[in-house]
């Protein structure tokens, strides 16, 4: 251990640590702006840009930046001398000098580090004044704002987008007063490989990096006479809306988010979880053929818009390992526009479908051509989880205190295994489920797949199903994706499954969820939650579903059928 003292206090801290790390032992509050450590992903952003936690360290002649400045044997430290604290409010200063003023209009207003640092140091008024930078604002993706005139160059959406996506968008720009962090050439998003997954605008403590919001889009759909409204609400999303709310990470709000959707107009409120477990049975179908013919193996899960297209840029000689399903919120797209508007009268172009969703880059996926029918798009909106929230909070509903309702009948009846869609591994514990009982013939009661679940980045195992041994694997975060499938390339692997997430952790971390600010203890409450949602269900299969049975009766056929292929299967596209 390495003894230090801080303030007059004594603590001894591991070696490698840092005096921030060392002053939280000490419960000392050291103020920080780009500072971002994410503990289960083994991820620390510390580069020391912003000074904001600057400390006096005896013998030194500058003030160190707590946050990369590494604790040494006998160091005494001093986080709240005149000097320290005056070199804090003049870096302040300076950067709200170049920073806009419209914090009221801000889509990070009251969630944002520099107004809450200007707050707890009691800056009232600008002490400089002069030129600003100024810069056009990205508007070109379908998912994600950029305004660079709120840029501090803190650097956390690099980190984000390559370390830990290895996406590799977004750099430092420029230098001095014009120095931004922005794509090569200033390029639009939507002229890059960017995949939209959103874990910059998670890292972005300002507002630089937002959503694209349609909470307009949705109220004047609520209000439009002539359109019949259907909701569909993601599994992450219920296990995450009410941390918006104040109640505790991981409370499951199924109930109170539907009671809620009513209350805003929606005319039908169902459960992309029905989607999901229709998802199960194309991918499980695709997922045995495959094995029983060798061939395009291992098959990889196709639900993450934002690994599709990670995948189209990156790594376009595998285009033939995805599943051709697609994604959960897509078949319920394409079966309400058909099914379901044909069951209730209602022409496809009159059914507007609104999907409330923890990702960003189910904005964009809405948004892709081959999603459409006749000019009609299978989605007309997606929601963040931020912006249901949002809205619920304009129409004053007191969302805690709302009676549970039910989804609506039959697009929302949905199995345990559809729920855990939401955390990393469990598209493939919902696929392996159903294979077993396919292919043992049998109703097996052994459905925890444990080896597949867990935050960790990638998970590697051998499953028995139905005397069937599968080698398995799951990515979440492109970062370990990408180790994944370097490794296939190198032919150092030979799996037969593999499920793979844009969103570390899965889609319970996705780019729309409510801001963790950097506590990921919130996440693993998040995944218990979903797991403790699948352990209440009745039915923990999806094939057992018996609205999935009907559909496939009364129209879609079989696993697999013409209709089947038309309706909820897709191509991928080699991207530059």
């Amino acid at each position: 251990m390495v003894n230090l003292i801080i303030n007059n206090l004594p603590v001894a801290v591991e070696p490698g640590s840092t005096i921030l790390e060392a002053a939280e032992k000490l419960d000392i509050k050291i103020p920080t702006l780009c500072h971002m450590k994410l503990d289960c992903f083994n991820v620390e952003h510390r580069t020391g840009s912003c000074r904001i936690c600057v400390v006096e360290v005896a013998g030194r002649p500058n003030l160190a930046p707590a946050c990369c400045t590494p604790v040494a044997e006998g160091m005494v430290v001093r986080t709240n001398t005149l000097r320290a604290i005056n070199a804090r409010r003049t870096i302040l200063d300076l950067l709200l000098s170049d920073h806009p003023k419209d914090c009221l209009l801000c889509s990070k207003n009251l969630n944002c580090s520099l107004q809450r640092l200007a707050h707890e140091l009691n800056l009232h008024h600008l002490l400089y004044k002069g030129e600003q930078s100024t810069y056009n604002r990205d508007l070109s993706s379908q998912a994600i704002a950029r305004d660079l005139d709120k840029c501090i160059m803190c650097r956390r959406c690099e980190t984000a987008c390559n370390t830990i996506q290895t996406v590799g968008v977004l750099s430092g720009v420029n230098r001095g007063f014009q120095a931004v962090v922005a794509p090569a050439e200033f390029k639009p998003l939507a002229e890059t490989q960017c995949v939209f997954c959103g874990q910059c605008v998670q890292a972005c403590p300002v507002g630089a990096l937002s959503e694209m919001s349609y909470k307009y889009d949705v109220w004047r759909v609520l209000n439009d006479e002539t359109k019949k409204t259907v909701v569909q609400t993601a599994p992450a999303v219920r296990v995450a809306l009410g941390e918006a709310f104040g109640m505790e990470p991981g409370s499951i709000t199924t109930g109170k988010m539907v009671a809620a959707l009513r209350m805003l107009g929606v005319d039908y409120v169902f459960d992309t979880d029905f989607a999901a477990d229709l998802t199960i049975m194309e991918e499980t179908h695709e997922l045995i053929d495959r094995v029983k013919s060798g061939e395009n193996l291992p098959i990889l899960t196709s639900c993450c818009p934002g690994w599709v297209k990670f995948l189209e840029h990156q790594f376009p000689d595998l285009l033939y390992m995805p599943s051709t399903a697609k994604s959960p919120q897509q078949m319920f797209g394409a079966i309400a526009k058909t099914f379901f508007a044909d069951r209730i009268g209602v022409k496809p172009e009159n059914l507007a479908v609104v999907s409330v969703m923890p990702c960003l880059a189910k904005k964009y996926e809405a948004s892709r051509e081959e999603f459409r029918r006749n000019g009609v798009r299978d989605v007309d909106i997606v929601l963040s989880t931020r912006e249901l929230a949002d809205m619920i909070k304009e129409a004053g509903i007191m969302f805690k205190d709302l009676e549970d309702s039910d989804y609506d009948s039959p697009l929302g009846e949905s199995t345990g295994a559809a729920v855990i869609f939401g955390s990393s591994g469990g598209v493939l514990e919902a696929a392996l489920r159903t294979a077993a009982d396919w292919l043992s013939g049998e109703d097996l009661q052994a459905v925890d797949f444990q080896a597949v679940r867990g935050l960790e980045g990638i998970k590697e195992a051998t499953v028995e199903v139905a005397g069937l041994k599968l080698q398995v694997a799951v990515a979440s975060g492109l970062g370990n994706a990408r180790r994944l499938l370097e490794k296939i390339r190198r032919g150092e692997a030979d799996y037969q499954a593999i499920e793979i997430m844009a969103c570390p952790g899965g889609c319970l971390n996705g780019g729309g969820q409510p801001y963790i600010m950097g506590d990921t203890s919130v996440l693993e409450k998040r995944r218990r939650a979903l797991y403790r949602d699948d352990q209440g269900k009745t039915l923990r299969k999806s094939h057992l579903n018996p609205a999935i049975q009907a559909l496939y009766k009364e129209f879609l056929g079989e696993p697999g059928s013409h209709l089947a292929h038309e309706l909820l299967h897709t191509a991928y596209t080699a991207r530059e």
